[in-house]
Formats: C-alpha cells, structure tokens, sequence
C-alpha cells in the first residue's frame, strides 16, 4: 500500500481540478477515485472476515466522512482487487453490498459511482448543520481550564513573554526553565530525574509519535494493550507498524500473559498506561510494575510508558513513576510520557517525554525536521500552572469525583441494564452495555445529540468491544444527566440495522 498523501484523488474531495490525469486524481470532467489512493485508505482484506463487508463499511465511511464525494466513479473492480492484493470476486462482492446499502449504483457501460442512501448527509455535513449547543459530546475525555484561572496567568506571564520578544524564540528541548520545573516533578514522585533527560512536546500524543518515528521502522512489533489510546493506536498504524495487542480487562492486565508477549514476539517497542488506564480506568499494582520492567528488559523492548493520567487519582495515592520500580541501570530503554491535557487543560498543547539524555538529544534533532519548537507562550503559561500545580489540582479532583457520581447515579436511574467497575481513577467509565449494539447506539444516539465513540474504537483488532462504550465525565453534572437520557431515548426509539462505519471521526481525546 501507498502513503495516502502520495496519490490524493483531488477532485473526490472539496476543491478538486479537472484536468489531472494520474491514478488517484480525475481526468478530463470525469471524476474517478484512484486504485491505489483508495487502498491505502482501507484496511487490509486478509485482517478480518468477512472481508468484502469489513471493505464496504470503511468504503461508505469515507463516502459518509466526505472524504469520497458523491456521484464520484469508484475504481474498476480488477484495478482495485490488484491494489488491494485480493481476488476480484471479494471486490465484486464490496461494490453489490454498497450498492445493496445505497453507497453506490452503477451505470451500465460506465462503471461504479458513489452515492448516499436517502435522507444520509455525511457524518461531517450533519455536524456542521447541527445546533452546536444541542450536541454533547462525549467523544472527547477532556477537561476544561476555569476562565479565570486562564485569564489570571495570561496576566503574570506578560513580563516573561516580553523579555522572550527579543529572542529568536526556537526551543526544540523546551524552555529550559520548563524542562527542570518538569524534572522537579518526577524526582518528587521518586524518580530522580535531571533537566537533560527531559524534551518537552506538543502534548504526549506528539512524544508518542517522535519515539516511534525514530525508534522503529515499517513492519516493526510493537506491543499494545487491548483497549488502547486510540491515537496512539493511529499512530502506530500510519508508521506500518504491526501491533501485538494483550488483554487489558475490568480486572486489569494479566502480567503472564504480558510477559510471554514480550518473550515470544520480541517487540521492538511496547506501549503501556498503567495509570488509570484509557479506556478502561485500570491501575496496575504496584507488584506487576517490576515484572513487566523485567520483562521488557529480558526482551532487549524499548518500553514507553504513557502517564497522562497519573495524577488523576480519585480514590487511591497517586502512583510513583512506573520506571521508579527499575533496578539500577535497568531504566535505559524506558520512556516515560505525559502532558497537561488531561489534569489542566489541552488546548495548551503541552506535553514531555522523559528519556536518557541522549535519546533526548537524538529525538530533538528528529523533532526539528517537523517542528522548530513548541510555543513559547504556551510554555510560558504551562510554567505557571505547573508552579501552582497542587493548589489547581485539588479542586479538579473534587470536581471529578461530584461528575463522576452524578454519571453513575443517572446510568442507574435510566439505563439500569448496563454495567460497570467504578474506577480509582482517570476521566471514564469502560461501560458495558449486555449486547454488542455500541456502534449502532452511537450511530443514532448522534440524532439525539450525543456524540460518543463504540467500544470498538480503542481496539487494536476490529469487531471487538462491540459490547462496550467509554462514557467519560469530565462534563458538568447537569450535561451528564442529559446525555445519558439521551442515550436512554436513543435505545428506547430503536437502534434499527447500523454498521457504526459512517459516524466515526478522525480522532478521539
């Protein structure tokens, strides 16, 4: 398969030309999706059966996402079986079912065209035409930052921003004051830790994907929970990267199973949040942290631990840093990540990785291939709030904890069937709803204004954790309490037939 951005059919998106004449784009007034472009775009036939409908679900996706346009010729049925490395029978058998659907029609003597089932818009069309303060979305596990307290430190930084002006401004490490601030906080945590061993990023999701980009190569293993962090689990798939996926259920991970993972499959890299774990809320106890250390060490595994929701404890101790349970010297493949997003607020875009010096030193230099530096201002604000950290995050945690009883009492009251493990921590409840109807629930619960992403979603492998839904509360009490009768409405009018494929954004928080 190709890079999607090597072969864009321009004219199958808004502002297409006419004119352009190499497969992918459009020739002359026609207007023709390219093989290659759209098998880049859809997942591998041999990853899940059947595999035409896997095919036809991501096909109509994209028509829904707008990312195909209608009245757009798809490919030639041979064209496409030769870019996807499948027979032409599967391909056959993709276009008779969007044509079954109402994603396509065809024209005898002039091939398959796009269409939209009647009374569909795209997903991204509804979205736009919706009444912004109607919809509540749940699809984001972000908190907001009270005005005020943004407004306030905007107003204390003005004289450091003034003094920066006469600078050049480019920090590829980070402002070296907010690289020792963030050093200073692990070594609290009990992880000494020195300015040099700190890069700071524009959010994890940023130190995630400078790691990868450096560390591993096309077809490289690496290791990831299942559920995962979506993004991340995105970012490991535009890298070529195949993913090893362990279990991480309500129970928490199974450590035996972690290690023969590690043992058996020799990862070039494994991605772990052992802290209040996304989706799930899971904290890993503390006597499996050593073990899965030693395990990844035994398997010569760079190990990147993601801890963006470490300090949201709710009804434990906040964790020490996992890489805190390494033996001497037995710390030097670790990688440790975090950011603001999740305990301040992520319009800041502030995030770090903690590494041995020199790996921070090498992933530096790949970040100024991409990006010269992070915003000053935007560090200069995160220094702040770093600085008053304790004092802001107190009452972030009451508020949570006030949102997340208001969420569990107004899922008993409406929806008593579906179940749950409160947990310790984090911003979510991994739910699960007794059926695998999540895909469809989502699809019709966006009618009712409830934007929400299936279980389905965090799963390194499709079709699975159809049965479940990440409901997050980081929303007032009073949202909350509408979304989930919301949701109660959507159940109670009837799911109806949905293949949960034409409602999914890009990302989800």
């Amino acid at each position: 398969m190709v890079d999607a951005y090597a072969e864009r059919p321009v004219d199958a998106m808004a502002g297409g030309a006419a004119g352009d004449t190499n497969d992918g784009t459009v020739g002359g007034t026609d207007r023709t999706v390219g093989s290659r472009w759209l098998a880049a775009m859809l997942p591998d036939p041999a990853a899940a059966r059947p595999a035409y409908r896997h095919l036809a679900q991501a096909i109509s996706g994209l028509i829904l996402d707008g990312r195909i346009a209608p009245h757009v010729r798809l490919p030639a049925e041979r064209e496409l079986a030769a870019a996807l490395g499948t027979s032409r029978t599967t391909v056959t058998a993709v276009y008779d079912l969007l044509r079954e659907s109402g994603y396509a029609h065809s024209r005898q003597g002039a091939g398959t065209w796009t269409a939209l089932p009647e009374g569909r818009a795209p997903s991204g069309v509804r979205r736009l035409l919706a009444a912004e303060d109607t919809a509540i979305d749940l699809a984001r596990a972000a908190p907001g930052l009270p005005g005020h307290e943004l407004t306030d430190t905007v107003l204390r930084i003005a004289p450091r921003l003034a003094a920066h002006a006469h600078t050049p401004g480019y920090h590829p490490y980070g402002l070296p004051e907010l690289r020792a601030v963030v050093a200073e906080r692990f070594t609290r945590r009990g992880l000494a830790t020195v300015p040099e061993q700190i890069l700071v990023t524009s959010g994890a999701q940023h130190a995630l994907t400078l790691v990868l980009g450096l560390l591993c190569g096309p077809g490289d293993r690496v290791l990831a929970e299942n559920p995962s962090y979506p993004n991340a689990l995105e970012a490991m798939r535009r890298a070529r990267l195949r993913t090893v996926s362990v279990p991480v259920t309500e129970e928490g991970w199974d450590v035996g199973i972690v290690e023969s993972a590690l043992r058996q499959a020799a990862p070039r890299l494994a991605y772990l949040i052992p802290d209040f774990h996304n989706p799930t809320g899971c904290l890993m106890p503390e006597g499996e942290r050593g073990r899965v250390l030693r395990a990844a060490q035994r398997a010569g595994c760079w190990l990147v631990v993601d801890e963006t929701l470490s300090e949201l404890a709710l009804d434990v101790p906040a964790p020490p840093p996992l890489a805190s349970h390494a033996a001497p010297g037995g710390a030097g493949q670790l990688i440790t990540v975090g950011s603001m997003s999740k305990t301040h607020w992520a319009g800041l875009r502030i995030g770090w990785l903690r590494a041995p010096a020199r790996l921070v030193t090498e992933l530096a230099g790949q970040r100024v291939a991409t990006d010269m530096g992070g915003s000053v201002l935007d560090q200069l604000l995160a220094l702040d709030l770093l600085d008053r950290a304790d004092a802001l995050l107190t009452p972030r945690l009451a508020q949570l904890r006030e949102q997340r009883s208001a969420l569990t009492a107004a899922l008993n009251e409406h929806l008593p069937d579906w179940s749950w493990r409160l947990p310790p921590g984090g911003l979510s409840l991994w739910v699960d709803l007794g059926e695998p109807v999540a895909s469809a629930l989502a699809e019709r619960a966006l009618d009712h204004g409830v934007r929400i992403e299936s279980g389905s979603f965090f799963a390194t492998d499709p079709g699975v954790f159809e049965q479940r839904l990440r409901i997050p509360y980081t929303a007032p009490p009073d949202t909350l309490r509408e979304a989930v009768r919301r949701m109660a409405a959507t159940l109670a009018d009837g799911l109806g037939p949905a293949s949960g494929a034409g409602r999914r954004p890009n990302w989800v928080a």
